[in-house]
């Protein structure tokens, strides 16, 4: 299994937009990746800062995600709220 924790900044008072965006992004990733087995949306402590945790069964699956149309759009759209870039880290599952 592969993890990736996803850390986003927000610009301050676009909060609620971007939620909408990326909750609609869980939702499609959720109802259509069969090889991803967690996408969650997470708030984090800090004020406008948010957290993916996503978990795939591997590499194809990673890279399926990606590429798929909702990821490119939805990514694009949650991008316009973003304060920078995103923080991610990637994760091998210890088996």
């Amino acid at each position: 299994m592969l993890g990736v924790v996803a850390t986003l900044k927000v610009k301050s008072g676009t909060e609620k937009e971007f939620e909408t965006v990326a909750k609609e992004l869980v939702a499609k990733v959720n109802a259509s990746e069969p090889g991803c087995k967690l996408y969650a949306l997470h708030r984090a402590e800090t004020p406008g800062t948010y957290v993916f945790m996503e978990r795939y069964v591997d590499q194809a699956a990673a890279d399926a995600h990606r590429a798929t149309d909702h990821f490119k759009t939805l990514g694009r759209k949650m991008g316009e709220y973003m304060d920078g870039r995103p923080e991610i880290l990637r994760l091998r599952e210890v088996e």
